[in-house]
């Protein structure tokens, strides 16, 4: 392999200037996925690692300031809970302070959560846009999906720099705040303007990309990310009843 082929295939895999263009036109960046059957997904799902990685670390950081000045973030629900478990609460937040459990493990879970779910929702899509008459492939459906996350990454550097500026993490994410602690809550948590942009982007994906019309797409999009969100809710809401 030449010197400028090397250089090619690293260019075509690292193409950081090309979330920028996903952002600001989406249809011109998905364009040349249609024919290139080159791997194109590790520059967003990379990015998106970093961008977790960067609120997790923000997280953590003012979990331990507040531990050190006696402040403890309290649950959502904490009103409803028994001051039986409100003391148990305060004594577990005391003993369970430390790099391990505020940085480590939640950086684990959350890049878990974000490299198992893309999986999942690839294969999901991938079965989704062929039952639609969608002409891509597997490798299509990861690049679609990968650079349709690009919002999430802009999600993450707003977080980050709005905890940091406030100095205590988001209380209710999403729409959340408008409902009671629960399924809908949970829902609703997940539920904001880039989530809807990842929608967008994914239908506008799948149908440049896999041939499919607009509105089949989009539909299509939509249920699948409803159906998941419902189940994360619906496991969410189980794991808070039972805590």
């Amino acid at each position: 392999m030449t010197e400028t082929n090397i250089e090619k295939q690293s260019a075509r895999r690292f193409n950081f200037p090309g979330l920028f263009a996903m952002l600001l036109h989406p249809s011109e960046a998905f364009s040349p996925m249609s024919s290139d059957r080159q791997s194109s997904w590790l520059t967003p799902m990379l990015a998106l690692t970093i961008s977790t990685i960067l609120v997790v670390i923000v997280t953590g950081y003012l979990k331990t300031q507040a531990a050190l000045s006696g402040v403890v973030e309290l649950p959502p629900d904490w009103q409803f809970w028994t001051p039986e478990m409100q003391e148990s609460y305060m004594q577990a937040q005391q003993t369970s302070q430390g790099p391990v459990v505020n940085y480590v493990l939640p950086a684990v879970g959350a890049l878990f959560s974000l490299w198992l779910g893309w999986v999942i929702f690839v294969g999901i899509m991938r079965l989704v846009s062929t039952l639609l008459g969608g002409r891509g492939s597997t490798q299509s459906a990861l690049n679609i999906v990968g650079w349709a996350n690009t919002p999430f990454i802009v999600r993450d550097l707003l977080r980050a720099i709005f905890m940091l500026i406030a100095g205590h993490q988001i209380a209710s994410p999403g729409l959340s705040g408008f409902v009671q602690p629960g399924f809908f809550y949970q829902f609703l948590s997940r539920a904001d303007i880039f989530l809807f942009w990842n929608i967008a982007l994914l239908g506008i994906g799948f149908s440049v990309v896999d041939g499919l019309p607009k509105g089949k797409a989009l539909i299509g999009v939509l249920v699948v990310v409803l159906i998941l969100i419902a189940i994360q809710a619906g496991v969410g809401a189980a794991i808070a009843n039972f805590g």
